[in-house]
């Protein structure tokens, strides 16, 4: 391996070079360098007086070993010593090749042959030119696609081929094939690498592969935009990367903790300029906040259904067989989440083949994903390949599901020599287990093998826990202690326990390899725990994970009696799957009353389009309607909430549909943080004009306009609504706005609740609404004002509309600056006898004991108030007393205080 020499590495080899007089220049040059270089100055006379082994002293502590040389190669450059920069010019370029060297031979980049499938790779093969060719324009600067301090994100789920990618396009660089003059350096990082670091500097960091940890940092940051930092697995990194920027550091010879190092190299306060490829898993969020920006790229890892019939076409060679069996995976939406990871499309594919020889006619009978390893896992172990003595085959599951098991109780997803050996596992073992692609080769750690997916061992995970404890089993914790993954979710496990409830599913492993589960005890177990979560909603935050455990049982009574326990749900829509498991169990719910829905963007098409900042081969289509089809079959339900609901123009007059339909029993419907524009706005008034049903419309939390209210408020002067109930809470309100409100409030036969809180309305504004209260038409019993930005001017209106009305009940005037002079108004009112008010918010309304006697005067005659809210007020001790004696006086009636 080239490698520099101790001369040309050395600067004040460089210095003795030259003649005095040039050296008295270099000094000279040295008053106006740094400040070119945005660096701190020497003091002259330091520099006038050193001599070469002063200065290059003087340079070596002053400035970063780079700066220093880039700085040295500008005034040689000045002096015409061009044979010096020759030299410098030259030593680069062996650090270049020498880095080049270093790089092929890490483990990292050995390809191994073999390690997928035969067909899996061959497909890698077709698709992987596309996604490199994207890798290489992205970067080139030539392109002015990217930016300086650029990052590309490459996500996508476990085994959907970030690792390989990455090493392709890495081996690619070494031959010259790509990125040939973009970059002359590439570091990289797993997770793994960085969760063992306390701290390090930089400049450690850079020197980990090089010889006796000695690298050419002053030449691999010479110019940082020529240096590409691949990062893998984001998401598995241990720690936040959210960072104040004080706590950054710029100096690459400081030793840091390694969350300052890694965030200084993300944020560029270090290598300023340089790039970055970083892979990580969906879901992820936080990470991804802290360091994506409008200039940077990401390409989402995920079958299309294009490439996903290309697959299909790949592997079955036969046509027929491809087409039958492709589409019998896209009428099912689980099957097509399966499939649009590679080396689960090849599980699938495998599965229906076999079955394909099995059976004459083709039927296809495959529901869940658990269906589909049950048939997987048989297959491989019974094949000519996996054959083994009868009893033994038993044995082997035994220690494989074992092992599943600990691993993932243990962080452990790829397992050493050792940790096989700890579960009873033989060579024999190992190679059936291998060549039947059960286990592989690990792409991520030496000599290791893992699972051929995560899913499959979470599934050999929960036969492990449907099996009654037997001697073949050696209870035993691996012997390397430190976690090689993060595990934390242990719901698809669970789902797969359900699955294996299912007799049909069952009955494949229990007659394949004598191998009963303990079904019927999971059985009880499971339901009791169902009806405790049914009595006592609030422990569960989201019923998306219990959904899917039922949608893999598919069995139709066990399925209706666990449902039968809950009245209301709350489920949360981020995929296409999601919307058909919710959509089976919900059928199957009949008790259900409130129904509270949170859709995330699943209708946006996304496609490859360079000049965007997002990448993807994923567009999403929708089974919505399988959803809302199923609100209708739950005549019990009374509540349906769409949070977070894109305000698509193809959901409305489906939920319209709905909502008419004689079966659908909803009263309250909220859109919620839905984003509503004027045209929605008109989709919402058709809901209100036809749906007889429809008592309580929920709007908040969205930016409606004075146009978007003016439609809304004309329908529900319609004579076709019915809506008792409308609650408009941080909607962008103006006192613009208030005319139409206010209109409706006066002339709505059938309007009770108006909640427009939160809302800028001001004095103007909010004055328009209590006028309304005070003529005779108005049916308003309930009133919501707070933090509507109004003062104690409106306090007497307030207190006449209080007088007037005949109806009013309640009355929200929280978080306004009312004041103990604006209450004392009120409490005239509350204490005359045409009061007939019930409840009372007053809460952060800018109140001191001043009107504390007054409050307390109301509290013992008023005859009608049951609730009065005055949190947030600075009543002091004397207040609070008279406060007190109020409370307690005999004649106080009220029940609830704030």
């Amino acid at each position: 391996m080239a490698a520099s020499s101790s001369t040309d590495s050395n600067l004040l080899w460089y210095l003795e070079k030259l003649n005095n007089k040039e050296f008295q220049s270099v000094k000279e040059h040295l008053i106006q360098a740094p400040l070119e270089f945005e660096l701190p100055e020497i003091p002259w006379l330091q520099l006038r007086k050193a001599q070469r082994e002063d200065l290059d002293k003087i340079l070596t502590t002053n400035y970063e070993a780079h700066i220093t040389w880039n700085m040295m190669f500008s005034i040689f450059q000045k002096i015409n010593r061009q044979d010096l920069c020759e030299k410098i010019d030259a030593r680069r370029n062996r650090n270049k090749e020498a880095h080049k060297v270093l790089v092929s031979k890490k483990p990292l980049l050995q390809w191994k042959e073999g390690i997928y499938p035969k067909a899996n790779d061959e497909f890698y093969n077709s698709i992987a030119p596309g996604l490199l060719h994207v890798f290489d324009m992205i970067f080139d600067p030539r392109n002015n696609l990217s930016s300086d301090n650029f990052n590309m994100f490459l996500m996508g789920e476990r085994a959907t081929g970030k690792t390989v990618l990455i090493k392709t396009a890495m081996i690619l660089w070494l031959r010259g094939d790509m990125w040939k003059d973009t970059f002359s350096y590439v570091v990289h990082l797993t997770s793994h690498e960085i969760n063992q670091m306390a701290r390090s500097s930089f400049v450690e960091l850079l020197s980990k592969d090089w010889p006796d940890s000695q690298a050419p940092v002053a030449d691999i940051l010479s110019d940082s935009r020529k240096l590409l930092f691949v990062l893998e697995d984001l998401d598995n990194i241990k720690f936040t990367l959210n960072m104040d920027e004080s706590a950054l550091c710029s100096d690459s010879r400081n030793q840091v903790p390694v969350l300052v190092l890694l965030v200084s190299l993300l944020k560029r306060k270090m290598a300023p300029g340089s790039s970055f490829l970083i892979s990580a898993r969906p879901g992820h969020q936080d990470a991804m906040d802290v360091l994506l920006k409008e200039t940077d790229f990401s390409i989402i890892l995920n079958f299309s259904d294009e490439i996903r019939q290309a697959y299909f076409s790949s592997f079955f060679k036969d046509s027929r067989r491809a087409t039958i069996a492709f589409k019998f995976i896209h009428e099912n939406e689980i099957l097509v989440d399966l499939c649009s990871v590679p080396i689960l499309c090849w599980v699938v594919c495998t599965t229906l083949n076999q079955q394909m020889h099995e059976a004459d006619d083709v039927k296809l009978e495959f529901q869940t994903s658990t269906d589909i390893y049950s048939h997987f896992l048989t297959n491989a172990l019974t094949s000519e390949a996996g054959v083994v003595a009868g009893q033994h085959r038993l044995v082997l599951l035994e220690r494989l599901c074992w092992l599943a098991l600990e691993g993932l109780m243990q962080d452990v997803l790829d397992f050493s020599d050792q940790d096989l050996r700890s579960v009873g596992l033989t060579e024999a073992d190992i190679s059936v287990l291998q060549t039947t692609n059960i286990l592989m080769q690990s792409s991520n750690c030496e000599d290791h093998c893992t699972f051929v997916h995560l899913h499959v061992q979470e599934f050999c995970a929960a036969i492990a826990i449907m099996r009654p404890l037997v001697q073949t089993v050696l209870p035993s914790t691996f012997k390397e202690k430190e976690r090689r993954a993060e595990y934390n979710d242990l719901s698809p496990i669970m789902a797969c326990v359900f699955g294996l409830l299912n007799k049909k599913t069952r009955d494949i492993l229990e007659t394949s390899f004598d191998c009963p589960l303990l079904s019927g005890m999971h059985r009880r177990y499971f339901l009791e725990q169902m009806e405790y979560l049914g009595a006592n909603p609030r422990v569960m935050e989201h019923h998306m994970p219990l959904f899917y455990c039922l949608f893999e049982n598919q069995e139709e009574e066990f399925v209706k009696q666990i449902m039968g326990f809950f009245v209301e749900a709350t489920v949360l829509i981020r995929e296409n799957k999601d919307l058909m498991v919710s959509s089976y169990c919900l059928k199957r719910c009949h008790p259900l009353q409130k129904l509270r829905l949170c859709v995330q963007d699943i209708f946006e098409k996304k496609v490859i389009v360079v000049k965007t900042s997002r990448l993807t081969y994923f567009p999403a289509d929708t089974r919505f309607e399988d959803l809302f089809k199923a609100v209708v079959h739950s005549q019990n339900l009374t509540h349906l909430s769409l949070t977070c609901m894109p305000a698509s123009g193809r959901v409305f007059p489906l939920l319209r549909e709905v909502l008419a339909n004689p079966m659908c029993n909803v009263q309250h419907l909220s859109l919620m943080k839905c984003d509503l524009k004027i045209s929605t706005c008109e989709e919402i008034s058709l809901l209100l004009t036809n749906s007889k049903n429809l008592k309580k419309l929920t709007l908040s939390n969205n930016p409606l306009s004075n146009e978007g209210m003016k439609i809304l408020c004309d329908a529900l002067l319609h004579p076709g609504c019915a809506l008792e109930s409308l609650v408009l809470f941080l909607c962008c309100l103006t006192e613009s706005s208030c005319n139409s409100v206010g209109r409706v409030a006066m002339l709505s036969r059938t309007l009770k609740h108006l909640d427009v809180s939160v809302n800028y309305l001001q004095n103007h504004g909010a004055l328009v609404l209590i006028l309304s209260l005070m003529v005779p038409s108005c049916h308003l019993e309930e009133l919501e004002l707070s933090g509507c930005f109004f003062t104690i001017n409106i306090c007497r209106d307030i207190a006449t509309a209080i007088i007037t009305n005949k109806r009013l009940k309640s009355l929200e005037l929280g978080s306004n600056n009312i004041g103990d002079a604006g209450v004392e108004l009120l409490c005239d009112a509350l204490e005359h006898p045409t009061c007939i008010l019930e409840n009372l918010g007053l809460e952060e309304c800018m109140l001191t004991n001043a009107c504390c006697e007054t409050l307390a005067s109301v509290l013992i005659n008023n005859k009608t108030l049951k609730k009065l809210n005055l949190l947030g007020n600075d009543f002091g001790e004397e207040g609070i007393v008279q406060l007190l004696r109020g409370l307690g006086h005999p004649d106080c009636i009220l029940k609830a205080i704030g």
